[in-house]
């Protein structure tokens, strides 16, 4: 899975994995019965996905397993939607992913009991979600019949309908919601500083700089309203003189990252390939932050270029070009 074709799952599992994001969503958002009988400082990530391939374009997975204060297990099973407009079909696939979740435990190593699943779901579309969270509501005929199909109920997170002020927990689990929320709303670009300045006091620690980079990578490739431009200067506006040099680092990270994953690549696919796949990567986050639509028209022709000396080049003028046809004139130099 692309994740230059699917920001939306990349940032979701970047932000959600991580132990206080997870934590406090669970704390904060599940009903506060459910979260008395848990015991969240146990709480584990599993590395399972249990989604059908053919949906992966619209939806991601995390799966987290903990213990309950009466000892035995539990698991918190979340779905990520991301499509345009509400599933009506959703509960039967929760339903079809918590059977394979305990056909797995059963696999592994078979309970006296199957363990309690608790299916929540986070969605982010432009159309209010209005389908019933009852398994039950999927049902034809007389309700004397439905007795006899699955019933079970999941959580849902319509985030369009939560106020800002609504949207609590730590400082990352805020910014990630609030992201999520806003990332298809012509006024990101103007919610952004206040929606960065959650993140002050984190930005100093390594860990928190690593979170702005994964918040920062997120809205220049999903929020197509939000220009480079607005981008550095809600940086600026958070971060004051640092803004710049953060922004710096923030791109040096992008571009050292798409190094790495080329040389990662290059044990499997060959060295001078894999460093070529990685520098594309780069390049194409480089393009997009910079030059918006206008540089990414430049990509097919870039990936073209089969020559690593070229594409090594277009990299390193990626960071003082002046325009899309600087580079241009990088690969097609004029006769």
């Amino acid at each position: 899975m692309s994740e230059i074709n699917h920001p939306h799952d990349h940032f979701f599992r970047s932000a959600f994995a991580r132990p206080e994001v997870a934590h406090d969503f669970l704390r904060f958002y599940l009903p506060p019965p459910v979260v008395a009988l848990l015991d969240l400082t146990t709480l584990e990530l599993r590395p399972d996905s249990y989604i059908d391939d053919d949906l992966r374009e619209h939806c991601t997975d995390l799966l987290y397993q903990t213990r309950r204060h009466d000892g035995a297990d539990a698991y918190v099973y979340l779905l990520f939607e991301h499509k345009s407009a509400p599933d009506s079909l959703v509960a039967f696939q929760l339903l079809r992913y918590m059977v394979r979740i305990w056909e797995q435990i059963l696999r592994e190593a078979p309970p006296p009991k199957l363990p309690p699943i608790i299916p929540l779901v986070i969605y982010h579309g432009r159309v209010r979600w209005n389908v019933a969270p009852d398994f039950d509501a999927l049902l034809d005929g007389p309700a004397d019949l439905h007795p006899y199909g699955p019933a079970f109920r999941y959580e849902l997170y319509d985030l369009s309908q939560y106020r800002d002020e609504e949207l609590v927990g730590a400082a990352t689990l805020q910014v990630a919601l609030q992201v999520l929320k806003y990332i298809f709303d012509d006024q990101l670009a103007q919610r952004l500083p206040a929606i960065l300045a959650l993140l002050t006091a984190l930005s100093r620690q390594r860990s928190g700089l690593d979170y702005l980079y994964t918040v920062l990578r997120y809205v220049a490739q999903a929020g197509r309203t939000v220009t480079e431009d607005a981008l550095r200067q809600a940086v600026r506006t958070v971060f004051a003189a640092e803004g710049e040099a953060m922004m710096t680092t923030v791109a040096e990270q992008w571009r050292e990252r798409g190094k790495q994953e080329g040389l990662a690549l290059g044990k499997q696919e060959g060295l001078a390939e894999g460093a070529r796949q990685g520098l594309l990567a780069a390049i194409a986050l480089g393009l997009e932050l910079r030059f918006g639509d206008d540089g990414l028209a430049l990509l097919p022709d870039i990936q073209a270029v089969s020559n690593l000396e070229t594409i090594q080049a277009l990299y390193t003028a990626l960071k003082s070009v002046d325009s899309p046809d600087d580079l241009r004139r990088i690969y097609q130099p004029e006769s």
